[in-house]
């Protein structure tokens, strides 16, 4: 007797996933006008965003040497 799986496929599932492709999607990919702005904006603009933001903060504050009452902000 062969051993039990230990996950039970479901029938329905798996015709919903080849019914909407959603296993083979990257087979059928094509660059549009809104696949492509969808990369620039998430793959160049916001982590350009974030750069951005992190660097106007980055000497904004000095945390070395402070004493009670000395403010943090630099001049």
């Amino acid at each position: 007797m062969a051993p039990r799986a230990s996950v039970t496929i479901d029938p329905a599932l798996e015709r919903w996933n080849q019914m909407v492709k959603r296993e083979d999607v990257y087979k059928n990919f094509r660059w549009t006008k809104s696949t492509a702005r969808v990369a620039v904006v998430g793959l160049i603009f916001i982590p350009g965003l974030c750069l951005y933001a992190c660097a106007q903060q980055d000497a904004k504050y000095s945390w070395m040497g402070k004493r009670k009452g000395e403010p943090l902000a630099r001049k």
